[in-house]
């Protein structure tokens, strides 16, 4: 019983020492050495500094199109380049400086338009911007409350009748 006992214990004092072998010492320089470089590399890239990151529209109409302007400034120290803008769905159309170099210091703006069309209640809607920013992915916002339009509101209300006699 002493021996498995000895056994054991020598067991889990050989594995806990082998915690630090060279390999993993050479792993943990890799990762120091990989975090300089990605520092290094975040001092040289363009930042994006938006006058705001959302636009809450408040109460419109449905079938209402509204626009928003985003106002943002190049505070990196190399040029910034917008590669592409897409809204989250066709109703949310970013119109951006497309592959324009914008200096450092420079500003420029991203105008969204929201068409409220068939949109009724609440919606959050996002615009990702594709740039040579450190992260490479930019997030706007915009949200309305969309009233619905009654005479709309009685279709779909009719259509969904329809499909509940169906089933």
């Amino acid at each position: 019983m002493k021996n498995i006992f000895y056994s054991i214990l020598s067991l889990a004092f050989i594995t806990a020492s082998c915690g630090e072998t060279a390999t993993k010492k050479i792993n943990q320089d890799n990762v120091d050495a990989t975090a300089a470089e990605a520092q290094a590399t975040t001092s040289n890239s363009p930042v994006m500094t938006f006058n705001k990151m959302s636009h809450d529209f408040g109460n419109i109409n449905e079938g209402d199109v509204v626009t928003t302007t985003f106002s943002f400034t190049n505070t990196g120290k190399s040029d910034l380049i917008i590669v592409d803008a897409r809204g989250s769905c066709g109703c949310t159309v970013p119109q951006y400086p497309k592959n324009v170099p914008i200096a450092p210091g420079a500003t420029g703006e991203i105008m969204v338009s929201f068409d409220s069309n068939n949109k009724p209640s609440l919606q959050q809607k996002a615009v990702t911007i594709s740039a040579n920013t450190e992260s490479g992915r930019e997030m706007l916002r915009i949200k309305a409350m969309v009233a619905p339009d009654p005479v709309k509101e009685k279709q779909r209300q009719a259509q969904a009748k329809a499909r509940q006699a169906q089933n």
